[in-house]
């Protein structure tokens, strides 16, 4: 009966973990479908948090390269004042980098919700 208490308490913690990471990076970040974020990325900074690889293998047309790896180092070359649309993959990592973003000011924060995997428009390759 105690193992059963123990596991209760475990998953419980566990759901109240991801619940607040949710409601944080729900508050850091906004989701845009690719419609929305087509809309607005040219007036703004487009940053792929993806590594060096990655976006070598191909990237969308117009977006710097910081990857979530080096984001402490290198933020300070995302201008704070102007919108940061952001992506990866498939958003974790820029769901990642738009929190440490939120915690150094920058307020403007959009990801491309599904992430690169998702995105039909145009994508240039480093040949």
């Amino acid at each position: 009966m105690e193992v059963l208490y123990t596991i209760a308490i475990i998953l419980g913690l566990i759901i109240v973990y991801v619940l607040v990471n949710m409601l944080r990076l729900k508050k850091a970040v906004t989701n845009l479908t690719q419609e929305e974020f087509i809309q607005g990325y040219r007036k703004a900074q487009l940053i792929d948090v993806r590594e060096t690889k990655e976006f070598d293998a191909g990237h969308i047309l117009g977006a710097r390269n910081v990857p979530s790896t080096q984001l402490r180092q290198r933020y300070k070359e995302i201008r704070p004042d102007l919108p940061v649309y952001l992506y990866c993959q498939n958003s974790g990592r820029s769901a990642r980098a738009a929190l440490f973003l939120k915690k150094k000011g920058y307020n403007q924060l959009y990801q491309l919700q599904g992430g690169f995997k998702t995105w039909t428009g145009k994508v240039k390759t480093k040949a």
